[in-house]
C-alpha cells in the first residue's frame, strides 16, 4: 500500500464511500481507513425524498451511474436484489398514553400519516446499513480507493501534510494526505485527537436504546390500530413507512426491511431513562414495553437478533468541524436525533460540499464549517421543540409541518435546479421561516399556546414554502402526495403552474401519479 495520498478519509461508512468515489473520479488518490471491518451493523437507516436527490444529482454530476439504482425502491429490486432495504413510503406517527390501549381517534387527532412517494416504485427506502454500506465501499474500491480496515489510529500530525498513525496486524500504520477527512461518526478519531467536544445549547439531554429484531407485527393488522371507522383510506399502507410511536418523554422508530428484520429503538429524555433504567438493556426494553400495551402488542412475538445498544449520549456537537487540510463529516461534526430522519440528509449535503470544494481545488474550508454547524444546530433546536411538543400530540403535528414544508421545498426547488432558493437543511437560510421555526420551537419549550392558536400559527409561518398542502384541517393528519398542491403553489418557485406539469408529465419520480 502507497504511504501518501490526495484525500485519507477515516471511516468507511456510506458518506465516507460516496466522498470517496467523488474523488476518485475527480482523478484524486484516496484511502479509507477502517477501526472494524465490514460487514457491519450501524444506525442511520432511513432515507428521505431530499436525500435520494442528492444521490441522484452525485451520481449524474460525477458520472456515478451504479448509484442510480439506491435512489428508489422499484430500481433497487431490479438492480441490487441481493443488497437488503426496506420499504418506505412515508412517515407515520401513534401518539401513546402509558397504561392506555391505543385507538384511532375518530378525526385522527392521535395519528399523523404524510406520504413521501405516490407509489412503491419511485418510494424511498431503509438501508440495512451492514448491506449498503459494505456495498459502496466495494463500489469506492473498484473505482481504485485504497482500503486499509482493522486499523486502529493512535495520532494525527497536522500541517501541510497531514499525516495519521497507528496500527493494524500488530504492525506499524502511517498515512500522510493533502486532506485529512473524518468520517467516523460522533466522538470519532479526530473529535478525541483534537478535543473538539462541545455540546449543543439549551438541547435537553436524551439517550437511546435499540436492536435489531424478527417476527414485529405489522400495525395495520393489529386490533388497536384499526382505521376502519374513518371515513377514507391511508394514503400508503401505514407500516410501510418510518414509523413512530410518541410519548411524553420521547419516541420510539419501528423500520422494516425486506428481510423480516426489523430496526427499533427508543429516544428519551435523561428522566425518563432513569424510570426505564435504561442502561440494563433488555431487561429497560420490556419495561417500556409492558407501559404501552399497543406496542407490546406489536412486539408481542418479538425477538432480539442481536445485542441491544444503550447510548447515554444521544446527541453531540464539536465546536470545530475544519482546520488547516482537514475537515469532518456532518456525521462526525455533529447528531441531534433520528427523529425525522435528519441524520442521512445532513451527511450527504456535506458530502455534496465537499465534492464541490475538492472539484473546485479550494482549500479554504470556512464556508463549509458554518453551513456544518449551523444547519446541525438549526436542527437540535427544532428537534428540542419536537420533545417539548410530544405531550400534546396535535401541538406536534402542528410542528412538524415546518420539516415537512421545508423538506418538499427543497426537493421541488433541486428538481427545478433552482436550488438556489433554499441551501441549507430544514430552510434554515430562508427567512422568516427559520425565525418562526426557531421561535415558535421555544414558545413550546417555555410558554405553550393552546394547540389552536399554535396550529394556526406554524399555518401562516410555512406558508411562503408550504407546496405540498400541509396544515388542511380537511386532510385529518392524513397527508397523501397530491401534485395539485404543488402546482398551485408554483409562483412560490418562481415558476407558472403550466412549468410544472410539463415537468410532472414528464418526470421519472412522478411515474403513476394521476394527472395534473
Amino acid at each position: 500500500m502507497k504511504k501518501d495520498f490526495d484525500l485519507a478519509i477515516v471511516g468507511s461508512g456510506f458518506s465516507a464511500s460516496l466522498l470517496a468515489m467523488i474523488a476518485r473520479r475527480l482523478g484524486l488518490s484516496v484511502i479509507l481507513i477502517e477501526r472494524g471491518s465490514h460487514p457491519r451493523f450501524a444506525i442511520g437507516e432511513s432515507t428521505s425524498p431530499l436525500m435520494n436527490l442528492i444521490i441522484e444529482q452525485l451520481a449524474e454530476r460525477y458520472d456515478l451511474p451504479r448509484l442510480l439504482p439506491l435512489t428508489a425502491f422499484g430500481a433497487w429490486q431490479r438492480h441490487y436484489p441481493e443488497v437488503i432495504c426496506g420499504l418506505k413510503r412515508g412517515f407515520t406517527y401513534f401518539k401513546h398514553e402509558v397504561g392506555a390501549q391505543y385507538r384511532t381517534a375518530a378525526d385522527r387527532s392521535n395519528q399523523l400519516l404524510v406520504a413521501a412517494s405516490p407509489n412503491n416504485e419511485v418510494a424511498d427506502t431503509h438501508w440495512l446499513r451492514a448491506d449498503v454500506d459494505h456495498f459502496l465501499l466495494r463500489e469506492a474500491i473498484a473505482l481504485g480507493a485504497e482500503y486499509s480496515d482493522q486499523t486502529v489510529l493512535h495520532e494525527v500530525v497536522l500541517g501541510d501534510n497531514p499525516a495519521v498513525r497507528g496500527e493494524r496486524g500488530g504492525k506499524a500504520f502511517h498515512v500522510s494526505a493533502r486532506l485529512l477527512i473524518d468520517a467516523s461518526g460522533p466522538a470519532g478519531f479526530l473529535s478525541r485527537a483534537l478535543n473538539l467536544t462541545g455540546e449543543f445549547e439549551n438541547y435537553p439531554p436524551t439517550q437511546s436504546l435499540f436492536s435489531h429484531f424478527s417476527d414485529v407485527h405489522r400495525c395495520d393488522q393489529l386490533p388497536d390500530y384499526d382505521v376502519s371507522n374513518t371515513a377514507s383510506s391511508p394514503p400508503y399502507p401505514m407500516d410501510d413507512a418510518a414509523v413512530h410511536h410518541v410519548f411524553d418523554g420521547g419516541w420510539m422508530w419501528v423500520l422494516r426491511f425486506g428481510n423480516g428484520v426489523t430496526s427499533a429503538g427508543i429516544a428519551v429524555t435523561d428522566e425518563l431513562a432513569a424510570e426505564l433504567k435504561l442502561s440494563e438493556g433488555e431487561a429497560a426494553w420490556q419495561r417500556f414495553l409492558h407501559r404501552f400495551p399497543s406496542i407490546a402488542a406489536q412486539f408481542a412475538d418479538a425477538k432480539a437478533i442481536r445485542e441491544f445498544t444503550w447510548l447515554p449520549r444521544l446527541a453531540s456537537r464539536v465546536r470545530q468541524a475544519t482546520g488547516e487540510n482537514w475537515a469532518l463529516l456532518p456525521s462526525a461534526a455533529a447528531f441531534v436525533d433520528p427523529l425525522f430522519s435528519t441524520g442521512m440528509p445532513l451527511a450527504l449535503l456535506g458530502v455534496e460540499r465537499l465534492g464541490k470544494l475538492l472539484q473546485q481545488g479550494q482549500t479554504d474550508f470556512s464556508a463549509y464549517q458554518t453551513a456544518t454547524l449551523a444547519e446541525a444546530d438549526h436542527t437540535a433546536k427544532f428537534i428540542a421543540g419536537c420533545y417539548a411538543a410530544f405531550p400534546c400530540f396535535e401541538s406536534f403535528t402542528a410542528y412538524s409541518m415546518f420539516y415537512f414544508a421545508a423538506a418538499s421545498y427543497s426537493e421541488m426547488a433541486r428538481r427545478l435546479n433552482s436550488s438556489h432558493l433554499v441551501q441549507r437543511f430544514l430552510a434554515a437560510d430562508r427567512q422568516p421561516f427559520a425565525a418562526a421555526t426557531l421561535k415558535l420551537g421555544q414558545q413550546l419549550q417555555t410558554a405553550p399556546l393552546p394547540s389552536t392558536t399554535f396550529a394556526a400559527r406554524v399555518k401562516e409561518s410555512i406558508s411562503p414554502l408550504n407546496i405540498a398542502g400541509l396544515c388542511d384541517a380537511s386532510k385529518q393528519n392524513w397527508y397523501g402526495v397530491d401534485l395539485q398542491d404543488v402546482i398551485s403553489g408554483a409562483e412560490k418557485l418562481n415558476r407558472t403552474g403550466d412549468e410544472l406539469r410539463e415537468l410532472v408529465r414528464t418526470a421519472h419520480w412522478a411515474k403513476g401519479i394521476a394527472p395534473v
